[in-house]
Parts: structure tokens; sequence; C-alpha cells
């Protein structure tokens, strides 16, 4: 039996994950003023660097006295500059509830040789963070962009505490409060919730940071793009614009213009309150079916930007090979492009709806997953 098909699609059917849906007002046109053909250190080049930094930390509330720096290599060069600068100084805890987090865990324990304990939790699920020793340095990631697991605040984190809490918010940054008094250091790319190119990374660190970089020197040998102190004192010119290497002077471009749209809609409440409408939209659509739900256990950890989904129709016996067949049909027929789960992550899909996406595009794509999954349903059936 024919299965019909939704009378609307998505005006934008991009729900990637990473790199993310560009603004709704993007236009390549939009760019013609990029520095382009010229150098990063010029006057020029130096002032859009610097009004990025501005921007960033305007919109995100970023208290005074914190740094904020472009960096290289993404959110992974902003965590890898972060943990190789700054940890082993003291004890360290490491904790992941997904797949990034596990990374920062073999960097760790592999490469770096800490005196680290581990905290893990299995996707779906967090690590109780009230049990960490904050004397210690702990890092761990705010959203997991893979596991669609989210801290619910920072309350856990004790104000008097004595170690650094290094946080990677790659998927929180711009849409969901972070509070600056708990972290330490912050990191997160251009490419999640503004839409921006790929390739560079942010830096945001606090004046506890500042002091243990400037008190404190690893006993590994540092790569260049990672060195930010010159004779123990740290180099400012990198929080001022005035990059470690050469950045790209188009993503610059493009990323202040998502900065400047960003402003548009309300800064960061309309930024949250963009991805909140998003992910609610996909989170009542569960919530009247059976047959899928929030990979998140717990309704207080769901994050509001990488929302994950499992399947729960128990007709299904091999879930990897449903979501898959599920997620290559949305795309074939043009709704949804991107979005099956992570690889490392359970058999699902993964949706993104961080503030660049319209609230219409999810509302349009939603009936499109109800009809994929009741083809791919009677497939099972007539297999069977």
């Amino acid at each position: 039996m024919a299965i019909e098909q939704p009378a609307t699609r998505p005006e934008n059917p991009r729900f990637s994950s990473g790199p993310c849906a560009k603004p709704p007002t993007f236009s390549p046109t939009a760019l013609s003023s990029a520095s382009l053909g010229r150098s990063h250190r010029a006057a020029e080049g130096k002032g859009k660097l610097k009004e990025a930094i501005d921007l960033t930390a305007e919109i995100l509330g970023v208290p005074e006295g914190y740094r904020v720096g472009i960096v290289p290599a993404s959110d992974t060069g902003a965590v890898e500059m972060a943990m190789w600068s700054l940890l082993g100084a003291r004890p360290v805890e490491m904790v992941a509830w997904e797949s990034f987090g596990e990374g920062w865990v073999t960097d760790a324990v592999k490469q770096l040789k800490l005196d680290a304990r581990v905290h893990r939790a299995d996707y779906g699920q967090i690590v109780d963070m009230a049990a960490l020793d904050y004397d210690r340095d702990v890092v761990f990631t705010w959203n997991g962009t893979t596991s669609g697991v989210r801290m619910p605040h920072g309350d856990m984190i004790p104000a008097d505490r004595a170690g650094l809490t290094i946080c990677d918010a790659t998927s929180a940054a711009f849409a969901q409060d972070l509070p600056w008094d708990k972290l330490d250091v912050v990191t997160f790319s251009w490419q999640k919730v503004m839409g921006g190119e790929a390739a560079h990374g942010m830096l945001v660190l606090s004046p506890r940071a500042v002091e243990r970089l400037e008190s404190y020197t690893p006993a590994w040998p540092m790569p260049k793009i990672f060195r930010m102190t010159k004779g123990g004192k740290l180099i400012e010119g990198i929080f001022k614009g005035e990059t470690i290497n050469t950045p790209s002077m188009l993503a610059v471009e493009d990323y202040l213009l998502a900065l400047k749209w960003g402003q548009s809609v309300g800064g960061l409440a309309g930024l949250m309150a963009r991805a909140d409408a998003n992910a609610r939209t996909v989170w009542d659509f569960c919530a009247d079916r059976d047959w899928i739900a929030n990979l998140a256990d717990d309704p207080a950890t769901r994050s509001n930007t990488s929302v994950c989904l499992k399947f729960t129709d128990p007709r299904i016996t091999d879930g990897a090979a449903f979501a898959k067949a599920v997620a290559k049909r949305l795309e074939a027929e043009g709704v949804a492009l991107d979005m099956g789960g992570y690889r490392d992550a359970p058999p699902g899909l993964r949706i993104w709806c961080g503030a660049t996406v319209e609230q219409a595009d999810v509302a349009a794509m939603l009936p499109w997953l109800d009809w994929a999954y009741a083809v791919e349903i009677e497939a099972l059936a007539q297999a069977a």
C-alpha cells in the first residue's frame, strides 16, 4: 500500500550538527566586504578579528577580565590548546558522556599521561557532576553533541574551587546560558549555533586560567600553535585579534555576519529562545508517538541544539540499519539532510535545532519523518 507523502516541504532541509545551517539571512554576496588578499596583520584585518572577538564577548555576556581569543583548528584546537597548556599542575577529573568527551579522556590519560580520574556515563545519561573533586582540574563537555545530553546548570560547581574547570561548550555557546563564574576555560567553534564556517575555534579564559598560564610551565614540549605565553606572561595580542597563525578572512567575515544576525534576533536571549522553540517542536512530536523517543533519559538534561532520538518500536530488530534507511529516505526526498546519528552513538537520528534553524522548517520536516518511518516499517513487515 502506498503511503501518502506530506504536502509541505521545509524551505531549508539542512539539519546537520556541524557544519550547521547558515543564518536565515545569509547570502554569499554579503561577504563582498571581506578583507581578501590582505594581510590579517594589517590594520583592516586585525580590526575585523578584534570586532569578532568583541561581538562574541558582548553577545555571550563574557565578564570583564576574561580573555576571548580566536585560535586554530576549530573547537578541537581550542580544547587541545587549553589541555596541553594548563593541565599537569594538579590532578585532574576527566568527564565523558559522549564521543568528544572520550577524546579528551584519551588525550589526558594516553597522551599527557596525567594523574587522572575518569568519570563516564552512557549515552543519554550524564555524570553526577556534584560528586567530582573541584580541587582537582575538571575537563568536561557542557553539551554532548553526539548524545544530545547537556548540563542542566552549573550550580554543582563550587565558587571556592581550587582547580580549574575546562569546558568544551561547542554546541552550547549562543544557545544555552553558560555560568561564566563557574567556568575557567570555555571553548567553542563558529560552525555550530552561529552557522559559521569551520576551522576556527574560540578560547575564553578566566583570570584564574590566566594566572595558571603565567605561573605554571608544563613538563612536555609545546607546539607553536598552543603557545599562549612568552617569558612567563600571557601573549595578550592573541586576545586582541593577533592570531597565532593565518586565519581565513572570508570565514571571519562570515562569522561577523552571523554575529550581527544574532544581535538582530535579540542577542543571547533571542538565540536561546529560537533553539528552545526548535527543540520543543521535536520533543512534542516524540511525546505524541510510541515509536520514537529522546535519547536523553532526563528531560532536564535534554539538549536544545543537538537533539538525539532513538527508535523504540519493538519490531525494529536492527536499529542501525533502520535508522540509516530512514535518514537515507529523507535525504533522497530532499527534506532532511545529514540527520543520521553520530557513528559512535546508539542507532538513531540527530536533528540540529540550533538558532540558525527556522522553527517552520522543523515543523515541516517532522511529518516527513512520520512518512519515512511508516514506509520503512511497512518494508520490514513485507520482508518478514
